[in-house]
């Protein structure tokens, strides 16, 4: 027993509710169990019952043992002198007020379903990623989607809280904030932290001056990225040298300092043709931010992003790398990756600081049109039947386990609450 499991019990009344008595003999009702508090102070507040003939108005503190309220320092603590009841699992010893009379006390240990209990511990005591894989899939579908849209939510919630501490790091500039997640995404999750500090190191400003040359840009995105600094026989590559080169001088710039990533990588996902990509979505797109903003359809969204890298890289993944001829088109799944990591969340964030309700609405609409993720996470969700049909579904249940299921939130999730109460 734990007394997260004690509140949980409390706070949804599961529990044989008949002929209800305190330890000291008098018959109890509960009218109202109170709010649970999750700040200083009692675990329950504004909770109403009855004890005998007199109805009582105030708060409810919880605990294992009756003794804990001495262990927990309560006695004397004015956050605790308006407790009308003292809910407990098991009463060792009586507890006393301020004025030497003892709290009424309420002992739950014989009233609590014992299918409850073994339920709890099941799913505690389990070693799988989802502890509660043997009961699933426990929702119905109705309750499923309701749940799926407050994960899709919270997930939502927590990426903003990156964009928007960048946000403050941009002093106060969207698009920037939005050109370095961009740039991140393009370097996926091994080049991530390279990309973004590429991009940190090249303001829009600067950027924005050499939209019109893609030799310029692919020059600054490559030349920072530190993949300019080896000796090469390509034209193409000299050229790139010579003009970083000279951007360098002309800005005063440093190279980050961080070295890309090519071991166990797809050639297309490499390192030199993401940036070449970039590159060319810059060169075609100014103030890429107030379009997303601006757009109305996941469709244009799609076609924004639709871009091929210059014609050097058609047969090169690498310089100096002869390879056949394949032009390099972002893909449709990394299109779909970038709305999902960066243009959605980016929004999302947006709306909720200018208090833009639209660019909320307009971010989850655009997640719910989107193919679901595939990966072995959404698969074990997949296995035990219950849906993931787009990036909302796929994006809820990353949340679902990373944030539940990892840490046992069972008592927290409407899956877990719907296990113990069924």
């Amino acid at each position: 027993m734990n007394e997260r499991l004690l509140q949980f019990i409390w706070q949804f009344q599961y529990f044989n509710k008949q002929r209800l008595t305190t330890s000291q003999g008098e018959s109890l009702q509960i009218l109202k169990p109170g709010a649970w508090n999750h700040h200083q102070g009692p675990d329950f507040s504004e909770a109403t019952i009855r004890i005998g003939d007199t109805t009582w108005v105030g708060n409810i503190e919880i605990h294992i043992l009756s003794s804990d309220w001495y262990k927990h320092r309560h006695a004397g603590d004015k956050h605790y002198a308006n407790i009308i009841l003292h809910v407990v699992w098991e009463e060792d010893t009586p507890v006393y007020d301020a004025n030497g009379y003892p709290f009424p006390c309420f002992v739950l240990q014989q009233q609590v379903p014992k299918h409850l209990l073994q339920r709890y511990a099941q799913m505690m005591e389990s070693h799988v990623t989802l502890p509660c894989h043997s009961f699933l899939p426990a929702l119905p579908e109705l309750s499923w989607i309701a749940w799926k849209e407050r994960l899709a939510a919270e997930r939502l919630e927590r990426r903003s809280e990156r964009a928007l501490a960048l946000y403050r790091q941009s002093n106060g500039h969207w698009e920037e904030v939005f050109w370095w997640m961009l740039s991140a995404n393009f370097g996926i999750h091994v080049n991530a932290n390279l990309f973004q500090s590429v991009a940190q190191s090249l303001p829009l400003t600067l950027i924005a001056r050499h939209r019109n040359r893609l030799d310029q840009l692919e020059a600054l995105l490559l030349g920072q990225a530190n993949l300019l600094s080896a000796s090469y026989t390509d034209i193409h590559a000299v050229l790139l040298q010579k003009e970083h080169v000279f951007l360098t001088k002309k800005y005063g710039l440093q190279p980050v300092n961080c070295q890309p990533a090519f071991l166990r990588m797809r050639p297309a996902a490499f390192p030199t043709v993401r940036l070449a990509q970039l590159a060319m979505l810059i060169s075609h797109s100014g103030h890429l931010f107030s379009q997303v903003k601006e757009l109305e359809h996941l469709a244009t969204a799609r076609k924004l992003f639709t871009v091929t890298a210059g014609d050097y890289w058609n047969d090169h993944y690498r310089f100096d790398h002869l390879t056949v001829c394949r032009p390099k088109q972002l893909g449709i799944k990394m299109i779909e990756n970038i709305l999902i990591n960066t243009v959605i969340p980016v929004l999302f964030a947006c709306g909720s600081y200018e208090k833009e309700e639209r660019y909320k609405d307009k971010a989850v609409q655009w997640l719910s049109q989107l193919p679901p993720e595939q990966n072995k996470l959404t698969e074990n969700w997949k296995q035990l039947h219950v849906p993931n049909e787009s990036a909302l579904d796929s994006q809820a249940l990353i949340e679902l386990t990373n944030h539940y299921c990892t840490h046992k939130r069972c008592l927290d999730c409407a899956v877990g609450n719907s296990i113990l109460k069924s």
